[in-house]
């Protein structure tokens, strides 16, 4: 097999050079009349007079529902509009409870900018009227320019008029939100961000909030008596709710225990990676127990049962010493130690505690870069927003450069033939969500669905979890145990990130990059409507060497790097040649770890990598996905929201892109000097830009005709200024090794 490639090099840089045209229709759009731009105004002078009697917050929310799902591009940005950028008044995004998906935008502005609102639309129907005798298409506003129109007579301006006529055409209209609470029993309440400080908020309305009842700066617990003040005092304020006591969804897991079916041995720990386990208690009288640091979270007056050290117990056994237990599924991986913190005992929790916990048990360990995370609820996801559980593990992996391997949650026995929705945190968009497969590839009979925000990939990827008659091996607190599932499945996929990241050294980027290319194959399963809900991308292969090796016939390559301005790129990728043609097929994977919003709802990331792989033509790259997003190639590429995402996953922190293989494949025309190019570029949802965004890219090129090419790669590569770093496992494995031992210095 061939070893991974390691390129390093200069990724040239340079800022978005085009100016955006001026705004307009779509062609074929229907016609804009002065009647809807009436309408609107009725419904700000209905809402001026609603905010009028509300007291408690200063400003106004305001719904603006659109027609479609909506480009940034597209949003309002004449409607609304004051000195400051209109992205700046946005607190929430949601769909609308249609059949057709439709955004629906909160914004928080101040009663002076409606009025203006309602001025400049009324400026803009008397010109309407006026000049255009009421009604107005796509070729008239691309006209306006050729128009001598006195736009000062409406009160308006030019750039006025035609923002509000675009604004109009993409909206359906205004109103109040209203997503009041639907439960009676104890919330995580999440509230629209507005001027006013939280604790203070809850005050004016009668609630007096304890600081560790707190979660951010929006989020925070409530108990019904509180939730039922603030749906009657102020239900405009509330963004979101879940309840907050759940129902772990591994009960009743473990089909059956072997006591003291055997007695292990193993050796005491040397100095072996260690990886974070955050589950149920784990038993320090089971034979690995040297191997394990166990730090009890939960309060010592609170009662525990045996029954509640079995899970946590059983998924550190697979992280410890795995392939001894179970040496049908040997990964070649090793043996890891492990910190494992006790925060849950089996059946309800409290998923505030919870999360609380797992936030100061991260920052208090940042030795720890790999997280091993098998709790999950038995409650549904949102398809609106993502869980306040996920949304923190998303802010604590951004801020602290770790990663959480996350079990998928499974179904009970009695809902085998009930399609169910994965549980919170497995909405966590940052880390690798895991689902489990029988023996034979197939979705485990207990498998939950994604996707979430009905548009991201969750599961990430599948790993054998057990099913009936097919179990997998555990150590419980009374010896061998047979068990399925995504409980189980996780921890097999979590020691090979830890391998890649803490033997390896490769960064996490680059680690969950690999995983989910090596999950992928060249089957495409992540756009397999049906399968990729269960599975993900695909299933992770049981040896760790068939994800850090390549086969004979071909060349995988890393590269990662630092996005910083709107183009990262490379256009110097020698792709070996054939009779002037590439016998190649490709394929790519490229992840990266965005800030994100739990305000900003079903527009969660913050920022967005838009990944172009292939061969150079002309000015640009023709992609080997058909991508033209952001071509800058002198031609319109234009592309609806909603397709985008769901064609070139805008918007979602990992992409896998492919050509796709078959027997009648044939090699590739060879354009300009022969050089295949690499292209990131960086799209921010919100206004401020982060200082930079880290991103790992696999890239893999299979000869269509078996031959190796690999040195001819490297060759060519090399005397273009790359340097050429062979993933050499056994050296990689000294040098670790060699980093482990402890220097004693004569005196």
């Amino acid at each position: 097999m061939n070893d991974i490639l390691q390129l390093k090099g200069t990724l040239q840089e340079r800022p978005h050079s085009g100016k955006p045209s001026s705004r307009n229709v779509p062609k074929n759009s229907p016609t804009i009349n002065s009647d809807k731009l009436k309408s609107l105004v009725k419904q700000l002078q209905d809402l001026v007079t609603y905010w009028a009697r509300q007291s408690i917050i200063r400003g106004c929310l305001i719904d603006v529902c659109y027609i479609d799902v909506i480009a940034k591009s597209n949003r309002i940005s004449g409607l609304l509009s004051s000195s400051d950028p209109i992205n700046d008044s946005i607190v929430g995004a949601r769909f609308a409870n249609e059949e057709t998906k439709k955004h629906v935008i909160t914004h928080h502005v101040s009663e002076e900018v409606i009025h203006d609102t309602i001025k400049k639309l009324e400026g803009c129907i008397n010109l309407l009227d006026t000049i255009f005798d009421g009604k107005i298409t796509h070729d008239l506003i691309g006209g306006l320019n050729d128009k001598n129109i006195q736009y000062e007579t409406y009160g308006i301006t030019k750039t006025n008029f035609r923002n509000i006529i675009v604004d109009s055409h993409y909206i359906e209209g205004f109103k109040v939100p209203n997503n009041s609470a639907n439960t009676s029993d104890r919330s995580i309440i999440t509230i629209y961000k507005t001027d006013v400080d939280l604790t203070n908020l809850m005050k004016e309305i009668g609630i007096n909030v304890q600081p560790d009842k707190i979660l951010s700066e929006t989020t925070l617990l409530l108990y019904p008596n509180e939730i039922k003040l603030l749906s009657e005092k102020a239900p405009y304020l509330i963004a979101m709710s879940t309840e907050d006591i759940s129902n772990l969804s591994f009960e009743n897991v473990i089909k059956n225990t072997n006591s003291g079916s055997t007695i292990a041995t193993i050796d005491p720990p040397k100095d072996e990676p260690i990886v974070g386990v955050i589950d149920t208690l784990f038993d320090e009288s089971v034979y690995f127990s040297k191997w394990v640091d166990f730090r009890k979270m939960i309060n010592e007056e609170i009662p525990t049962d045996p029954k509640d050290y079995v899970h946590g117990t059983s998924v550190s056994s697979i992280i410890v010493d795995g392939p001894t237990i179970d040496p049908g599924l040997d990964d070649g991986c090793g043996r890891f130690r492990v910190r494992h913190f006790g925060v849950a005992a089996q059946g309800q929790y409290s998923a505030f505690s919870i999360m609380k916990a797992i936030k100061e048990i991260v920052t208090s360990n940042p030795d720890i870069k790999v997280w091993n995370l098998s709790l999950g609820s038995d409650r549904e996801i949102n398809p609106n927003f993502i869980s306040p559980e996920a949304a923190i593990l998303d802010e604590i992996q951004y801020e602290n450069n770790v990663i959480f391997v996350i079990a998928g949650t499974n179904k009970r026995d009695n809902e085998s033939k009930v399609e169910k929705m994965i549980g919170s945190p497995a909405d966590s968009i940052n880390a690798v969500v895991v689902n489990s497969v029988d023996s034979k590839g197939s979705p485990a009979t207990y498998s939950r669905k994604g996707l979430v925000l009905s548009f991201f990939n969750k599961p990430d990827v599948s790993s054998y979890g057990g099913d009936k008659n097919d179990y997998l091996k555990v150590c419980t607190p009374t010896g061998e145990g047979l068990c399925s599932g995504t409980s189980y499945a996780t921890p097999w996929v979590t020691r090979k990130i830890a391998y890649l990241i803490e033997v390896l050294g490769l960064n996490r980027e680059v680690a969950k990059a690999l995983i989910i290319d090596a999950a992928a194959g060249w089957n495409n399963i992540g756009n397999n409507s049906e399968l990729a809900p269960f599975v993900g991308h695909g299933i992770v292969p049981k040896n760790i060497e068939n994800i850090i090796k390549a086969d004979n016939d071909e060349i995988k390559f890393i590269v990662s790097g630092i996005s910083e301005k709107w183009d990262t790129y490379a256009y110097n990728l020698p792709v070996p040649t054939y009779n002037n043609k590439h016998p190649f097929v490709a394929k790519a994977t490229l992840c990266y770890f965005p800030s994100c919003s739990i305000n900003q709802g079903v527009d969660y990331t913050n920022t967005e990598l838009d990944i172009y792989f292939g061969r150079i033509k002309g000015k640009g790259i023709k992609s080997i996905n058909k991508n033209h997003q952001s071509n800058d190639d002198g031609e319109k590429h234009y592309i609806y929201e909603g397709n985008a995402r769901e064609f070139y996953r805008k918007w979602d922190n990992t992409k896998h892109i492919h050509e796709i293989l078959t027997d009648k494949v044939q090699a590739r025309d060879v354009y300009d000097k022969g050089m295949w190019g690499l292209s990131i570029k960086s799209k921010e949802r919100l206004n401020k830009r982060n200082d930079g965004i880290n991103f790992g890219l696999v890239v893999t090129l299979k000869e269509i005709n078996g031959v190796n090419r690999i040195n001819d790669f490297v060759h060519q590569c090399e005397l273009l200024g790359w340097l050429v770093n062979r993933v050499d496992v056994d050296n990689k494995i000294n040098i670790y090794n060699k980093a482990q031992e402890i220097i004693t210095f004569d005196k």
